[in-house]
């Protein structure tokens, strides 16, 4: 039996045409409330609140985001955008950039640095290393991290002739590609 204050979350898609996916990833994440519950399978989740979390990366630095409870089992969700993963501060676009520096263009860890909106939260070199070899991740974060690479990858994969190779997205497959392999 589950306990009722149990804490789960759920990816909400991103509604952002893929030309805008960057700078629109985030928008209207606030307002989005899936409604059938994925613990009793009933059509029964309700908004509980709103609040603020870091996802930093160039265009992002604070975004908001919706909880909902379930009305028939009780389970509390948190709903986020599938760029932002459970206890980060730096969106999945923010990774990826750090990492397709360090993996494709060869960047040292000090250098692999993505493009931050907000100049005072650039991520450590170590934290940067640690993205990559999932060193001191929380098991939940690894199976999110897990779940959202093969999600954006399969996604992208269904849309990647759209991409532009010098799109703002062009780096985001070739990275996804090195992560793959990894099985974060």
């Amino acid at each position: 039996m589950r306990s009722p204050f149990a804490v789960t979350v759920l990816f909400i898609p991103v509604s952002a045409p893929l030309d805008k996916l960057a700078t629109n990833w985030a928008e209207d994440c606030d307002k989005i409330v899936l409604r059938l519950c994925p613990i009793c399978k009933r059509d029964s989740i309700v908004g509980h609140g709103r609040r603020r979390k870091q996802a930093h990366d160039e265009h992002h630095d604070w975004i908001g985001i919706h909880r909902g409870r379930c009305a028939d089992c009780g389970t509390t969700f948190t709903f986020l955008p599938v760029f932002s993963l459970p206890y980060t501060h730096f969106s999945l676009l923010a990774r990826c950039q750090a990492l397709q520096q360090r993996f494709a263009e060869r960047c040292s860890w000090e250098k692999a640095l993505p493009h931050i909106k907000d100049a005072d939260r650039l991520p450590d070199p170590s934290t940067v290393r640690r993205w990559s070899t999932g060193v001191e991740f929380p098991q939940p974060a690894l199976s999110f991290l897990s779940q959202t690479v093969t999600r954006v990858t399969h996604w992208l994969s269904r849309g990647r002739q759209v991409l532009d190779q010098t799109g703002p997205l062009s780096w985001i497959a070739p990275v996804l590609d090195v992560l793959w392999p990894l099985r974060l």
